[in-house]
Protein backbone atom coordinates (compact mmCIF):
# COMPACT_ATOMS: atom_id res chain seq x y z
CA UNK A 1 0.00 0.00 0.00
CA UNK A 2 1.32 3.10 -1.31
CA UNK A 3 0.58 6.18 0.95
CA UNK A 4 0.18 9.41 -1.24
CA UNK A 5 -3.48 8.23 -0.33
CA UNK A 6 -6.53 10.04 -0.88
CA UNK A 7 -8.05 12.45 1.42
CA UNK A 8 -10.00 11.31 3.84
CA UNK A 9 -11.85 14.35 3.60
CA UNK A 10 -15.30 15.20 5.48
CA UNK A 11 -17.10 11.83 6.31
CA UNK A 12 -20.22 12.28 7.98
CA UNK A 13 -19.36 15.83 8.24
CA UNK A 14 -16.43 15.10 10.41
CA UNK A 15 -12.28 14.73 9.65
CA UNK A 16 -11.47 11.63 10.77
CA UNK A 17 -8.09 12.69 9.92
CA UNK A 18 -5.52 14.36 12.07
CA UNK A 19 -2.42 16.35 11.16
CA UNK A 20 -2.39 15.54 7.32
CA UNK A 21 -1.63 11.56 7.56
CA UNK A 22 -1.91 10.98 3.90
CA UNK A 23 1.57 9.62 2.12
CA UNK A 24 3.00 12.72 1.26
CA UNK A 25 2.38 15.11 3.94
CA UNK A 26 5.13 17.63 4.63
CA UNK A 27 6.34 21.18 5.91
CA UNK A 28 9.17 23.60 5.67
CA UNK A 29 12.08 22.25 7.89
CA UNK A 30 13.52 23.42 11.12
CA UNK A 31 16.77 23.17 12.05
CA UNK A 32 17.63 19.67 12.82
CA UNK A 33 17.20 17.69 16.23
CA UNK A 34 20.20 19.63 18.21
CA UNK A 35 21.22 15.67 20.73
CA UNK A 36 23.85 14.59 20.44
CA UNK A 37 25.20 11.48 18.47
CA UNK A 38 23.34 8.10 20.11
CA UNK A 39 26.11 5.79 21.37
CA UNK A 40 24.58 3.03 22.85
CA UNK A 41 24.14 3.94 26.43
CA UNK A 42 24.81 1.17 29.64
CA UNK A 43 21.55 -0.28 31.36
CA UNK A 44 21.20 -2.14 34.64
CA UNK A 45 18.02 -4.20 35.94
CA UNK A 46 17.89 -6.80 37.60
CA UNK A 47 17.19 -9.83 34.72
CA UNK A 48 14.88 -11.94 36.47
CA UNK A 49 12.30 -9.10 35.52
CA UNK A 50 13.04 -9.01 31.85
CA UNK A 51 10.93 -10.93 29.23
CA UNK A 52 13.68 -10.40 26.75
CA UNK A 53 17.37 -11.97 26.95
CA UNK A 54 18.34 -9.76 23.71
CA UNK A 55 18.29 -6.37 25.13
CA UNK A 56 20.79 -4.07 23.21
CA UNK A 57 19.11 -3.68 20.63
CA UNK A 58 15.03 -3.23 20.59
CA UNK A 59 12.58 -3.09 17.46
CA UNK A 60 9.23 -2.08 18.09
CA UNK A 61 6.63 -3.02 15.07
CA UNK A 62 6.79 -5.90 12.86
CA UNK A 63 6.52 -4.16 9.39
CA UNK A 64 8.67 -3.07 6.34
CA UNK A 65 11.02 -1.51 8.08
CA UNK A 66 11.71 -3.79 11.07
CA UNK A 67 12.48 -6.22 8.87
CA UNK A 68 15.18 -4.03 6.65
CA UNK A 69 16.43 -2.72 10.07
CA UNK A 70 17.07 -6.25 11.08
CA UNK A 71 18.76 -7.39 7.56
CA UNK A 72 20.79 -3.99 8.45
CA UNK A 73 21.94 -5.55 11.46
CA UNK A 74 23.05 -8.98 10.33
CA UNK A 75 25.11 -7.27 7.95
CA UNK A 76 26.97 -5.56 10.74
CA UNK A 77 27.61 -8.49 12.47
CA UNK A 78 25.35 -7.13 15.31
CA UNK A 79 22.11 -9.25 15.97
CA UNK A 80 23.24 -12.66 17.13
CA UNK A 81 22.15 -12.24 20.55
CA UNK A 82 21.46 -8.22 20.70
CA UNK A 83 18.45 -7.84 18.65
CA UNK A 84 15.34 -8.39 19.63
CA UNK A 85 11.95 -7.44 17.30
CA UNK A 86 8.62 -6.94 19.42
CA UNK A 87 5.48 -6.56 17.75
CA UNK A 88 1.85 -6.25 17.59
CA UNK A 89 0.84 -9.18 14.42
CA UNK A 90 1.68 -13.03 14.71
CA UNK A 91 3.74 -12.72 11.86
CA UNK A 92 7.45 -12.02 10.96
CA UNK A 93 7.46 -9.03 9.15
CA UNK A 94 6.42 -8.49 5.57
CA UNK A 95 6.47 -6.83 2.80
CA UNK A 96 2.52 -4.88 2.78
CA UNK A 97 2.67 -3.67 -0.68
CA UNK A 98 1.17 -7.38 -1.12
CA UNK A 99 -2.05 -7.23 0.97
CA UNK A 100 -4.04 -4.72 -1.56
CA UNK A 101 -2.56 -6.42 -4.71
CA UNK A 102 -1.24 -10.09 -5.23
CA UNK A 103 -3.19 -11.17 -2.03
CA UNK A 104 -6.57 -10.09 -3.08
CA UNK A 105 -6.38 -12.47 -5.99
CA UNK A 106 -8.96 -15.28 -6.20
CA UNK A 107 -7.59 -18.27 -5.91
CA UNK A 108 -7.69 -19.51 -9.24
CA UNK A 109 -5.89 -16.83 -10.13
CA UNK A 110 -2.63 -17.61 -8.26
CA UNK A 111 -2.81 -15.03 -5.21
CA UNK A 112 0.29 -14.44 -2.98
CA UNK A 113 0.38 -15.75 0.17
CA UNK A 114 3.19 -16.28 3.12
CA UNK A 115 6.21 -17.07 3.47
CA UNK A 116 6.13 -15.59 -0.23
CA UNK A 117 6.35 -12.18 0.85
CA UNK A 118 8.30 -11.94 3.72
CA UNK A 119 10.49 -8.71 3.62
CA UNK A 120 13.04 -8.40 2.46
CA UNK A 121 12.40 -10.53 -1.23
CA UNK A 122 10.69 -7.18 -2.64
CA UNK A 123 14.43 -5.62 -2.96
CA UNK A 124 15.56 -8.71 -4.28
CA UNK A 125 17.07 -9.59 -1.15
CA UNK A 126 16.80 -13.05 1.23
CA UNK A 127 13.45 -13.64 2.19
CA UNK A 128 13.25 -13.71 5.60
CA UNK A 129 10.78 -16.33 7.02
CA UNK A 130 10.74 -16.98 10.90
CA UNK A 131 13.19 -19.56 10.55
CA UNK A 132 15.73 -16.40 9.34
CA UNK A 133 15.19 -14.42 12.02
CA UNK A 134 16.30 -17.73 14.63
CA UNK A 135 18.99 -18.75 12.81
CA UNK A 136 20.88 -15.48 13.40
CA UNK A 137 20.20 -14.90 16.83
CA UNK A 138 17.31 -12.45 16.74
CA UNK A 139 14.93 -12.79 19.36
CA UNK A 140 10.75 -12.21 18.54
CA UNK A 141 8.08 -11.04 20.39
CA UNK A 142 4.99 -11.93 17.90
CA UNK A 143 1.69 -10.85 18.93
CA UNK A 144 1.93 -8.77 21.66
CA UNK A 145 1.97 -4.54 21.30
CA UNK A 146 4.40 -2.40 23.58
CA UNK A 147 1.84 -0.39 25.24
CA UNK A 148 3.66 1.93 27.65
CA UNK A 149 7.94 2.81 27.83
CA UNK A 150 9.32 4.25 30.67
CA UNK A 151 12.56 6.30 29.43
CA UNK A 152 13.99 6.99 32.27
CA UNK A 153 14.66 3.03 33.48
CA UNK A 154 14.78 2.17 29.26
CA UNK A 155 11.91 -0.48 29.19
CA UNK A 156 8.41 -1.15 27.57
CA UNK A 157 5.81 -2.91 28.79
CA UNK A 158 3.73 -4.94 26.11
CA UNK A 159 -0.04 -5.93 26.07
CA UNK A 160 0.70 -9.36 28.29
CA UNK A 161 2.76 -7.52 30.57
CA UNK A 162 6.19 -8.28 29.62
CA UNK A 163 8.59 -5.79 30.95
CA UNK A 164 11.45 -5.84 27.95
CA UNK A 165 14.88 -3.67 27.94
CA UNK A 166 16.77 -1.79 25.74
CA UNK A 167 20.24 -0.11 25.01
CA UNK A 168 19.09 1.15 21.76
CA UNK A 169 15.51 1.09 20.42
CA UNK A 170 14.11 1.74 17.21
CA UNK A 171 10.17 2.64 16.96
CA UNK A 172 8.79 1.45 13.57
CA UNK A 173 5.29 1.26 14.54
CA UNK A 174 4.05 2.23 11.43
CA UNK A 175 0.02 3.26 10.83
CA UNK A 176 -3.37 2.43 11.42
CA UNK A 177 -6.34 2.27 9.50
CA UNK A 178 -8.70 5.40 9.66
CA UNK A 179 -11.96 4.07 10.64
CA UNK A 180 -15.61 5.02 10.29
CA UNK A 181 -17.29 6.04 13.81
CA UNK A 182 -18.91 2.84 15.57
CA UNK A 183 -22.16 5.04 15.49
CA UNK A 184 -22.72 5.13 11.60
CA UNK A 185 -21.96 1.67 11.10
CA UNK A 186 -18.20 1.69 11.10
CA UNK A 187 -17.45 -1.69 13.18
CA UNK A 188 -20.16 -3.26 10.85
CA UNK A 189 -19.48 -7.07 9.79
CA UNK A 190 -18.61 -7.02 6.40
CA UNK A 191 -17.24 -3.70 6.97
CA UNK A 192 -13.43 -4.17 6.17
CA UNK A 193 -10.28 -1.98 6.79
CA UNK A 194 -6.83 -3.33 5.38
CA UNK A 195 -3.58 -2.63 7.16
CA UNK A 196 -2.39 -6.86 8.09
CA UNK A 197 -3.05 -10.24 6.77
CA UNK A 198 -5.65 -10.87 9.24
CA UNK A 199 -7.42 -7.75 8.03
CA UNK A 200 -6.77 -9.30 4.28
CA UNK A 201 -7.69 -12.47 5.07
CA UNK A 202 -10.94 -11.23 6.92
CA UNK A 203 -11.75 -9.48 3.42
CA UNK A 204 -11.27 -12.38 1.35
CA UNK A 205 -13.41 -14.39 3.48
CA UNK A 206 -16.18 -11.73 2.47
CA UNK A 207 -15.32 -11.40 -1.22
CA UNK A 208 -15.65 -15.05 -1.63
CA UNK A 209 -19.45 -14.90 -0.89
CA UNK A 210 -20.04 -10.95 -2.01
CA UNK A 211 -21.94 -9.94 -4.70
CA UNK A 212 -21.64 -6.13 -3.94
CA UNK A 213 -18.87 -4.32 -3.09
CA UNK A 214 -18.35 -0.47 -2.06
CA UNK A 215 -15.38 0.84 -1.78
CA UNK A 216 -15.13 3.64 0.08
CA UNK A 217 -11.82 6.24 -0.79
CA UNK A 218 -10.12 6.86 -3.98
CA UNK A 219 -6.42 6.44 -3.09
CA UNK A 220 -4.37 4.48 -3.49
CA UNK A 221 -6.27 1.32 -1.46
CA UNK A 222 -9.48 2.18 -3.33
CA UNK A 223 -8.35 1.81 -6.96
CA UNK A 224 -5.97 -1.61 -5.48
CA UNK A 225 -9.35 -3.33 -4.14
CA UNK A 226 -11.32 -2.08 -6.77
CA UNK A 227 -9.07 -3.91 -9.35
CA UNK A 228 -9.15 -7.39 -6.84
CA UNK A 229 -13.01 -7.13 -6.68
CA UNK A 230 -12.76 -7.07 -10.68
CA UNK A 231 -10.58 -10.28 -10.75
CA UNK A 232 -13.28 -11.65 -8.04
CA UNK A 233 -16.04 -11.05 -10.81
CA UNK A 234 -17.87 -8.88 -8.24
CA UNK A 235 -20.26 -5.94 -8.47
CA UNK A 236 -18.03 -3.01 -7.87
CA UNK A 237 -19.31 1.35 -6.91
CA UNK A 238 -16.39 3.00 -5.71
CA UNK A 239 -17.09 6.23 -3.64
CA UNK A 240 -15.18 8.98 -2.66
CA UNK A 241 -15.84 13.01 -1.82
CA UNK A 242 -13.10 14.65 -4.03
CA UNK A 243 -13.53 15.65 -7.70
CA UNK A 244 -11.03 12.70 -9.51
CA UNK A 245 -9.42 9.44 -8.18
CA UNK A 246 -5.74 9.59 -6.54
CA UNK A 247 -6.11 13.61 -6.06
CA UNK A 248 -3.46 14.43 -3.97
CA UNK A 249 -1.11 12.99 -7.06
CA UNK A 250 -3.34 12.53 -10.34
CA UNK A 251 -3.98 15.61 -12.52
CA UNK A 252 -7.75 15.46 -13.59
CA UNK A 253 -6.91 14.69 -16.95
CA UNK A 254 -4.83 11.53 -15.90
CA UNK A 255 -7.25 10.84 -13.28
CA UNK A 256 -10.14 10.68 -15.66
CA UNK A 257 -7.21 7.99 -18.15
CA UNK A 258 -7.51 5.65 -15.33
CA UNK A 259 -11.27 6.24 -14.17
CA UNK A 260 -12.05 5.05 -18.08
CA UNK A 261 -10.06 2.29 -17.66
CA UNK A 262 -12.10 0.92 -14.67
CA UNK A 263 -14.93 1.24 -16.47
CA UNK A 264 -14.25 -1.01 -18.68
CA UNK A 265 -13.96 -2.93 -16.35
CA UNK A 266 -17.17 -2.48 -15.08
CA UNK A 267 -16.22 -0.17 -11.76
CA UNK A 268 -18.77 2.33 -11.12
CA UNK A 269 -17.93 5.51 -9.56
CA UNK A 270 -19.65 8.26 -7.30
CA UNK A 271 -17.36 11.35 -6.96
CA UNK A 272 -17.70 14.32 -4.61
CA UNK A 273 -19.75 11.89 -2.70
CA UNK A 274 -19.98 11.77 1.45
CA UNK A 275 -21.18 8.96 3.42
CA UNK A 276 -23.50 9.67 6.06
CA UNK A 277 -23.67 6.16 7.59
CA UNK A 278 -23.16 2.50 7.27
CA UNK A 279 -26.82 0.68 7.41
CA UNK A 280 -27.27 -3.17 8.88
CA UNK A 281 -29.84 -5.73 7.24
CA UNK A 282 -31.75 -8.19 9.38
CA UNK A 283 -28.41 -10.58 9.89
CA UNK A 284 -26.53 -7.65 11.37
CA UNK A 285 -24.44 -7.32 8.14
CA UNK A 286 -23.41 -4.33 6.70
CA UNK A 287 -26.28 -3.87 3.80
CA UNK A 288 -25.93 -0.28 2.28
CA UNK A 289 -24.17 2.78 2.14
CA UNK A 290 -26.52 6.18 2.25
CA UNK A 291 -24.86 9.48 1.11
CA UNK A 292 -25.47 12.68 2.25
CA UNK A 293 -27.87 13.42 0.00
CA UNK A 294 -30.05 10.69 0.72
CA UNK A 295 -29.03 8.52 -2.09
CA UNK A 296 -28.08 4.53 -1.15
CA UNK A 297 -25.88 2.18 -2.30
CA UNK A 298 -26.60 -1.74 -1.42
CA UNK A 299 -23.56 -3.48 -0.94
CA UNK A 300 -22.65 -6.89 1.07
CA UNK A 301 -19.18 -6.06 1.53
CA UNK A 302 -17.37 -2.60 1.99
CA UNK A 303 -13.83 -1.92 2.38
CA UNK A 304 -12.83 1.34 3.75
CA UNK A 305 -9.57 2.93 2.14
CA UNK A 306 -9.74 6.99 3.95
CA UNK A 307 -6.23 6.85 4.92
CA UNK A 308 -4.14 6.26 7.70
CA UNK A 309 -2.61 7.69 11.20
CA UNK A 310 1.08 7.08 12.32
CA UNK A 311 1.24 4.56 15.25
CA UNK A 312 2.36 7.20 18.33
CA UNK A 313 1.11 5.48 20.76
CA UNK A 314 2.57 4.85 23.36
CA UNK A 315 5.64 6.86 22.07
CA UNK A 316 4.04 10.62 22.42
CA UNK A 317 6.66 11.17 25.42
CA UNK A 318 9.28 11.05 23.05
CA UNK A 319 8.53 14.01 21.07
CA UNK A 320 5.56 14.32 18.43
CA UNK A 321 5.17 16.59 15.13
CA UNK A 322 2.18 18.08 15.34
CA UNK A 323 1.91 19.18 11.62
CA UNK A 324 2.47 16.40 9.68
CA UNK A 325 1.67 14.01 12.75
CA UNK A 326 4.44 10.89 13.59
CA UNK A 327 8.05 11.10 15.71
CA UNK A 328 9.90 13.95 15.04
CA UNK A 329 13.34 12.88 14.37
CA UNK A 330 16.69 14.49 12.53
CA UNK A 331 18.60 13.59 9.51
CA UNK A 332 20.11 9.99 10.97
CA UNK A 333 16.24 9.39 12.54
CA UNK A 334 17.40 10.36 16.01
CA UNK A 335 14.52 11.36 18.19
CA UNK A 336 15.10 14.34 20.69
CA UNK A 337 15.42 11.64 23.14
CA UNK A 338 19.16 10.06 22.83
CA UNK A 339 19.07 6.18 22.35
CA UNK A 340 15.76 6.46 20.47
CA UNK A 341 14.95 6.23 16.70
CA UNK A 342 11.72 6.20 14.64
CA UNK A 343 12.13 4.88 11.26
CA UNK A 344 9.42 4.01 8.14
CA UNK A 345 5.50 5.28 8.14
CA UNK A 346 5.60 6.84 11.62
CA UNK A 347 8.87 9.19 11.40
CA UNK A 348 8.47 12.87 11.02
CA UNK A 349 12.14 13.68 8.94
CA UNK A 350 13.78 16.23 7.26
CA UNK A 351 13.13 15.62 3.45
CA UNK A 352 15.99 17.08 2.04
CA UNK A 353 15.66 17.53 -1.20
CA UNK A 354 12.95 19.50 -0.91
CA UNK A 355 14.14 21.54 2.45
CA UNK A 356 10.80 20.75 4.62
CA UNK A 357 10.07 17.70 6.86
CA UNK A 358 7.71 14.87 5.69
CA UNK A 359 5.90 11.98 7.07
CA UNK A 360 6.48 9.51 3.68
CA UNK A 361 4.10 6.21 4.26
CA UNK A 362 5.64 4.30 1.51
CA UNK A 363 7.88 0.82 1.37
CA UNK A 364 10.94 2.47 -0.54
CA UNK A 365 10.88 4.90 2.15
CA UNK A 366 10.83 2.20 4.96
CA UNK A 367 13.31 -0.12 3.17
CA UNK A 368 15.87 3.18 2.88
CA UNK A 369 15.63 4.40 6.51
CA UNK A 370 15.67 1.57 8.12
CA UNK A 371 18.80 1.03 6.35
CA UNK A 372 20.19 4.88 6.73
CA UNK A 373 19.31 4.31 10.72
CA UNK A 374 21.23 0.89 11.82
CA UNK A 375 24.33 2.19 9.61
CA UNK A 376 24.30 5.46 11.22
CA UNK A 377 23.78 3.99 15.59
CA UNK A 378 26.49 1.26 14.21
CA UNK A 379 28.95 3.11 12.29
CA UNK A 380 30.79 6.93 11.48
CA UNK A 381 28.33 7.53 9.28
CA UNK A 382 26.88 11.11 9.56
CA UNK A 383 25.35 12.08 6.62
CA UNK A 384 21.68 13.10 6.44
CA UNK A 385 18.96 11.02 4.86
CA UNK A 386 18.61 12.75 1.39
CA UNK A 387 15.23 10.82 0.19
CA UNK A 388 13.60 10.96 -3.02
CA UNK A 389 10.09 10.68 -2.73
CA UNK A 390 8.54 7.85 -4.88
CA UNK A 391 5.51 6.26 -5.35
CA UNK A 392 4.15 3.09 -7.72
CA UNK A 393 0.95 1.05 -8.12
CA UNK A 394 0.37 -2.24 -9.89
CA UNK A 395 -3.20 -2.81 -10.74
CA UNK A 396 -5.31 -5.87 -12.41
CA UNK A 397 -2.38 -8.31 -12.34
CA UNK A 398 -3.83 -11.41 -12.53
CA UNK A 399 -4.03 -13.84 -14.77
CA UNK A 400 -6.88 -13.18 -17.69
CA UNK A 401 -6.42 -9.77 -17.00
CA UNK A 402 -6.79 -7.54 -20.27
CA UNK A 403 -4.47 -5.07 -19.07
CA UNK A 404 -1.93 -5.03 -16.56
CA UNK A 405 -1.86 -1.32 -14.47
CA UNK A 406 1.99 -0.35 -13.90
CA UNK A 407 2.92 3.34 -13.27
CA UNK A 408 5.93 5.05 -11.11
CA UNK A 409 6.05 8.38 -9.79
CA UNK A 410 9.04 10.10 -8.64
CA UNK A 411 10.01 13.61 -7.56
CA UNK A 412 7.39 16.45 -6.16
CA UNK A 413 4.22 17.06 -7.58
CA UNK A 414 4.24 21.08 -7.91
CA UNK A 415 3.80 23.52 -11.03
CA UNK A 416 2.61 23.54 -14.29
CA UNK A 417 1.76 19.84 -15.85
CA UNK A 418 2.59 18.78 -19.21
CA UNK A 419 1.01 15.23 -20.10
CA UNK A 420 2.07 13.41 -23.34
CA UNK A 421 0.78 10.26 -24.75
CA UNK A 422 -2.66 8.51 -25.28
CA UNK A 423 -2.31 6.00 -22.63
CA UNK A 424 -2.18 2.88 -25.22
CA UNK A 425 -0.80 1.79 -23.23
CA UNK A 426 1.77 4.95 -22.35
CA UNK A 427 1.08 7.98 -20.88
CA UNK A 428 3.79 10.36 -19.17
CA UNK A 429 3.27 13.33 -17.15
CA UNK A 430 5.95 15.95 -16.14
CA UNK A 431 5.41 18.74 -13.35
CA UNK A 432 7.69 22.02 -14.68
CA UNK A 433 8.20 24.86 -11.55
CA UNK A 434 10.22 27.62 -12.51
CA UNK A 435 11.01 26.04 -15.46
CA UNK A 436 12.87 23.12 -13.83
CA UNK A 437 11.16 19.35 -14.34
CA UNK A 438 10.23 18.82 -10.48
CA UNK A 439 8.08 15.63 -11.10
CA UNK A 440 7.59 12.72 -13.51
CA UNK A 441 4.96 10.08 -13.63
CA UNK A 442 4.85 7.33 -16.58
CA UNK A 443 2.54 4.48 -16.83
CA UNK A 444 3.78 0.89 -18.53
CA UNK A 445 6.85 2.33 -19.48
CA UNK A 446 9.98 0.38 -20.35
CA UNK A 447 12.96 -0.98 -17.65
CA UNK A 448 14.93 1.79 -19.18
CA UNK A 449 12.59 4.59 -19.08
CA UNK A 450 11.36 3.88 -15.58
CA UNK A 451 15.22 3.97 -14.40
CA UNK A 452 15.30 7.52 -16.06
CA UNK A 453 12.35 8.91 -13.42
CA UNK A 454 14.67 9.18 -10.51
CA UNK A 455 17.78 10.79 -12.29
CA UNK A 456 15.44 13.45 -13.92
CA UNK A 457 13.33 13.96 -10.46
CA UNK A 458 16.98 14.52 -8.33
CA UNK A 459 18.51 16.34 -11.13
CA UNK A 460 15.80 18.42 -11.61
CA UNK A 461 17.00 20.11 -14.69
CA UNK A 462 15.67 22.94 -16.38
CA UNK A 463 13.46 21.57 -19.31
CA UNK A 464 11.79 23.39 -22.43
CA UNK A 465 8.15 23.25 -21.89
CA UNK A 466 7.14 23.97 -25.24
CA UNK A 467 9.44 20.68 -26.60
CA UNK A 468 7.51 18.53 -23.73
CA UNK A 469 4.37 19.76 -25.13
CA UNK A 470 5.24 19.50 -28.74
CA UNK A 471 6.45 15.59 -28.59
CA UNK A 472 4.70 13.09 -30.11
CA UNK A 473 4.92 10.26 -28.22
CA UNK A 474 6.12 9.66 -24.66
CA UNK A 475 9.62 8.28 -25.90
CA UNK A 476 10.24 11.49 -27.76
CA UNK A 477 9.23 13.22 -24.21
CA UNK A 478 11.61 11.27 -22.61
CA UNK A 479 14.33 11.61 -24.90
CA UNK A 480 13.90 14.96 -24.58
CA UNK A 481 13.88 15.37 -20.76
CA UNK A 482 16.93 13.35 -20.95
CA UNK A 483 19.02 15.63 -23.17
CA UNK A 484 18.38 18.41 -20.36
CA UNK A 485 20.25 16.53 -17.92
CA UNK A 486 23.32 17.15 -16.45
CA UNK A 487 26.65 15.10 -18.39
CA UNK A 488 26.88 13.11 -15.03
CA UNK A 489 23.62 12.47 -13.55
CA UNK A 490 22.95 9.93 -10.98
CA UNK A 491 20.27 8.77 -8.93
Amino acid sequence: MASLSSSSSLWHGVSLRGPRSGSFAATRSSPLIGCRRNFRRSFFVASSALANENREFVIVGGGNAAGYAARTFVEHGMADGRLCIVAKEAYAPYERPALTKAYLFPLDKKPARLPGFHTCVGSGGERQTPEWYKERGIETIYNDAVTSIDIEKQTLTTNSGKLLKYGSLIVATGCTASRFPEKIGGNLPGVHYIRDVADADALISSLEKAKKVVVVGGGYIGMEVAAAAVGWKLDTTVVFPENHLLQRLFTPSLAQRYEELYKENGVKFMKGALIKNLEAGADGRVAAIELQDGSRIEADTVVIGIGAKPAVSPFESVGLNTTVGGIQVDGLFRTSVPGIFSIGDVAAFPLKIYDRVARVEHVDHARRSAQHCVNALLTAQTHTYDYLPYFYSRVFEYEGSSRKVWWQFYGDNVGETVEVGNFDPKIATFWIDSGKLKGVLLESGSAEEFQLLPKLARSQPLVDKAKLQNASSVEEALDIARSSLPVDATV
